[in-house]
């Protein structure tokens, strides 16, 4: 299983949130760059990059990210906004590993599926979950599909993965949303990448024990409550 920092963009600065709400932002820091590369030096494979500003179509952080992207410090999966074909193929071109693609995608599986035939590979969709319930538009719709009938019926697309975040548990420190993760594992024909409320190295154990391919870890990074160098040594690649 690997770690994947993430790297929450909002008006230019990383950010951490509590609980999927904007309202609720516990973490600043006002270098992203100069972020990034912290995780990169200390041996994280991978980064989580996502702009929540073009999420909610609010703003836009796009130069941030190309100049992440042209510094080349690890391979960078990135997500907010991206709601065409184009700005999809954009975000590859400029360097990005993955595209990370939720709202439309979600909204619009006949879409999806074109998308994953066309970059086969290198689509994740990300799909942000209360009580089993999938949110979209930056946690402002709840659609009314269970998560795992979703699942089913994205298994037929070439996607790279799956994240789910548990929104409930997001930047609460409370531990993961184990039953949801490991009920996804099972009924996906793709890997599965776990979010929200991790907390520990223990947690980790309990994802990768369950059958997860990756898991992007925010707020305990970025609060210290775990150690950023163990878990390198286990989990970073």
């Amino acid at each position: 299983m690997i770690a994947i920092p993430a790297v929450d963009l909002r008006e230019g600065a990383c950010v951490q949130l509590v609980g999927g709400e904007y309202a609720q932002e516990r973490v600043r820091l006002d270098d992203p760059l100069g972020v990034a590369r912290e995780w990169a030096r200390l041996g994280f494979a991978r980064l989580h990059v996502v702009d929540l500003d073009a999420a909610l179509e609010q703003g836009s952080n796009l130069s941030l990210i190309r100049d992440l992207l042209r510094e080349q410090v690890a391979d960078v999966q990135v997500g907010g906004g991206l709601r065409s074909s184009e700005a999809v193929s954009d975000i590859l071109d400029d360097g990005a590993r993955y595209a990370i693609v939720g709202t439309r995608a979600l909204e619009d599986l006949e879409w999806l599926a074109e998308l994953a035939h066309d970059n086969p590979g290198e689509i994740i969709v990300a799909a942000d979950v209360r009580e089993r319930r999938v949110t979209t538009r930056g946690w402002q719709r709840t659609l009314p599909r269970n998560v795992i009938d979703m699942v089913e019926e994205m298994n037929a697309f070439p996607l790279a993965a799956l994240l789910v975040t548990a929104v409930h548990r997001e930047g609460q420190l409370q531990g993961t949303d184990l039953p949801l993760m490991e009920d996804v594992v099972e009924a996906a024909d793709f890997p599965v990448y776990a979010a929200g409320g991790v907390s520990s190295v223990g947690d980790l154990h309990a994802l990768q024990d369950r059958g997860v391919a990756g898991t992007v870890i925010g707020m305990a990074l970025y609060t210290g409550a775990i150690d950023p160098r163990a878990i390198v040594e286990e989990f970073a690649a």
